[in-house]
């Protein structure tokens, strides 16, 4: 009888607690999930703290930590199946794919609603080895919360490669407006002073105080980022 109530019990625990910590994990966004999706996000911290307790507590009996394990994964495999034949379901448990970057320009608005800074989004093109914002066509921040990113064709290295093209360096590109806020390190190291700047601006048509995004290459050339409205690819999950 003790397992019966048991087992209610925690069968009762596991109903009202995933919920909870799947919308917690949604609400916390793309960050908080790393490289795995959210709900199997959930699982493994909800197996982590049962295991941890059962191991940590002597006083916790352990019948019960065994149940709410195999409770815990029968109810990722039932979810899992749902989510396969159910799209829309899918979508209330996990995240959609966002575009960030569209024909070389970061999309303020988006960065803003998935909580990314512009940072973020230069460290993730570093690591792919895009050092120019110009060069991508679409960044596309995945429901895992990594970054695919689709290069403008004339920048692929294998087109040069398989065409034995004789193409000039690309010039490496300096962050000179961050967030609206001028580099005076990156003035510094090109030798311009802030006239410049604004000058090379308005010669695009655009006033420094608008400016979210811009950068600077060696060659004293300027892209700036422009927050236009746009008609975004729809990138679904």
């Amino acid at each position: 009888m003790d397992y019966l109530k048991d087992f209610l019990i925690v069968s009762l625990r596991v109903v009202t607690i995933f919920p909870l910590l799947l919308i917690m994990a949604l609400y916390m966004g793309k960050r908080s999930v790393g490289e795995i999706p959210v709900f199997d996000f959930v699982i493994v911290i909800a197996i982590g703290a049962v295991v941890g307790a059962d191991i940590g507590d002597p006083n916790i009996e352990h019948l019960p930590t065994v149940l709410a394990i195999i409770l815990i994964g029968l109810l990722q495999r039932i979810v899992s199946t749902i989510m396969i034949k159910s799209r829309t379901f899918g979508k209330w448990v996990t995240f959609e794919p966002t575009v960030v970057i569209h024909n070389g320009n970061l999309l303020k608005d988006n960065l803003k609603k998935e909580r990314y800074s512009i940072d973020n989004i230069l460290q993730m093109l570093r690591e792919k080895d895009i050092f120019n914002i110009e060069d991508v066509e679409m960044a596309i921040l995945e429901p895992s919360g990594k970054l695919s990113v689709y290069k403008k064709p004339m920048k692929s290295a294998v087109t040069v490669e398989n065409l034995n093209l004789d193409l000039k360096h690309e010039k490496f590109s300096y962050p000179i407006i961050l967030d609206g806020v001028v580099s005076e390190k990156v003035l510094s190291y090109i030798q311009k002073d802030m006239k410049w700047l604004e000058t090379q601006l308005l010669n695009q048509s655009e006033r420094k105080e608008e400016v979210f995004f811009a950068s600077v290459n060696e060659n004293l050339e300027i892209h700036v980022s422009k927050n236009l409205p746009t008609q975004i690819p729809p990138i679904e999950h």
